[in-house]
């Protein structure tokens, strides 16, 4: 996968805890979530498994979704993630092939 803009949301385990990020490079952001290489919520809560993702044309477009998607409520953000991920499967594996 080229280098993109995309919305994530990282899991800690099925309908764990939830954390919404963007990136204008999903898989090196991903990598140092998975390694720790980030401080903050998302190395203290453990969420590092990728359960949904969007890929956006532009910057300001993944930036704008981001926020609309953490202004949600759980219950939302659990439906969007059951709609295209049922299983709660790790994502990781799809997007570095």
């Amino acid at each position: 996968m080229a280098k993109q803009p995309a919305v994530y949301i990282l899991t800690s385990k099925r309908i764990g805890t939830l954390y919404i990020g963007v990136s204008s490079n999903l898989i090196q952001r991903l990598w140092q979530h998975r390694n720790k290489q980030t401080d903050g919520f998302s190395q203290k809560y453990n969420v590092k498994k990728l359960v949904y993702f969007e890929l956006h044309k532009e910057i300001g477009q993944a930036i704008l979704r981001e926020k609309q998607l953490k202004k949600w409520n759980r219950k939302w953000k659990l439906r969007l993630i059951e709609k295209h991920n049922p299983q709660w499967i790790d994502l990781w594996e799809q997007i570095i092939q």
